[in-house]
């Protein structure tokens, strides 16, 4: 079995105009100074990495490794979540995220997506330039809008959404091996693969395409009410990345799994720091190093009560606390006899 490495943070909730989060050098050195032995790199956030230099040039992103080996730290993989949202955007919601964006393309939905397609290869370039062999992104969507069947959706909607979906990712996928990366689809709501039954749908399409694979985040399965230990069962093979981050769900007679459009602190699910919501991460730690998953648990703090400085100096014990130093023997080994094809033969009366 593998063991698991960390504990490492993701960046995107911290980085900040003051230091010590305003340069990748200074929240490199506050991220060591917490016990993190590793970072997952926001790629939008200009404070932090230059992508477009990141995936041009070599000495630049031998340049960002030393920084992180200088402070103790690995880089552990570039994140494109707000790239990859914009591979796919349902018209309802261009508004919205048309602030993920560069200024140049919004409002221009098909420049936005050329440009998302972009900086997403960018991001494959440049981990594998890191020498980074997963990439943290999101699917985007198209059917979203259309989540809960009423009105009842025309036949054919959902499908020809997936289809839509698998023809704008198949060459980014087809790039990505290309390069030895694999893209790791964080399954959230608001993305169309948000399940384990939409990634089905969506991985039919790409024809079981080997870089179409999975970041694990629990905390998104516990505000749906999905098994998030059976789905580790199901879908290993394809996890490799994983977000620690905690959860909790607690319906009442007026809400539930909706939320009644309430702030995420009034809602009946809701983002907690580590150890403050419900996931069991002692069975999440022990499935993934049962199935040999030998990667990084990455925090990635979200708690609509705690300061986030505070989750992040809790997240690193927690992690670490988790993490299982695998065994190399079995705990009856004391009790063993060796190995005697004779004697077996003649337990089994086959002498």
């Amino acid at each position: 079995m593998k063991m698991i490495k960390g504990p490492a943070i993701f960046l995107a909730q911290f980085a900040a105009d003051a230091a010590p989060f305003n340069s990748f050098d200074s929240i490199c050195g506050w991220a060591a100074s917490l016990g993190y032995k590793g970072v997952q790199i926001p790629s939008w956030d200009g404070r932090l990495f230059d992508l477009k230099k990141a995936s041009e040039s070599q000495d630049y992103a031998d340049e960002v490794r030393g920084i992180a080996a200088h402070h103790g730290l690995c880089i552990t993989e570039l994140s494109t979540h707000l790239q990859g949202q914009l591979v796919a955007v349902h018209p309802a919601y261009d508004a919205a995220f048309d602030g993920f964006a560069v200024p140049e393309v919004r409002g221009n939905a098909k420049a936005r997506t050329t440009w998302a397609v972009d900086q997403v290869k960018r991001a494959i370039l440049a981990s594998r330039r890191l020498g980074l062999t997963a990439h943290a992104t999101f699917s985007g969507a198209l059917a979203w809008p259309y989540v809960y069947p009423w009105p009842q959706r025309p036949a054919g909607l959902v499908e020809t959404a997936f289809d839509e979906l698998a023809k704008r990712w198949r060459p980014i996928l087809d790039y990505a091996d290309e390069h030895g990366v694999d893209v790791a689809y964080e399954i959230h709501p608001g993305e169309d693969l948000h399940d384990g039954v939409s990634y089905e749908m969506f991985l039919e399409r790409v024809n079981n395409h080997t870089r179409a694979n999975l970041l694990y985040d629990p905390s998104h399965f516990v505000l749906q009410q999905l098994d998030y230990l059976d789905y580790i069962d199901i879908y290993h093979q394809r996890i490799k990345a994983f977000h620690v981050k905690d959860a909790e769900f607690n319906p009442t007679g007026r809400q539930g799994v909706y939320g009644g459009f309430q702030s995420w602190a009034d809602r009946a699910g809701r983002f907690r720091s580590l150890g403050d919501g419900q996931v069991d991460f002692g069975a999440i730690f022990s499935k993934l190093t049962q199935h040999d998953y030998g990667s990084w648990a990455v925090l990635e703090w979200e708690c609509a009560l705690k300061h986030p400085e505070q989750g992040a100096r809790e997240g690193a014990e927690f992690i670490k606390s988790h993490i299982i130093r695998v065994t190399e023997k079995a705990f009856d080994d004391f009790a063993g006899s060796g190995a005697d094809d004779t004697a077996n033969r003649k337990m089994l009366g086959l002498s």
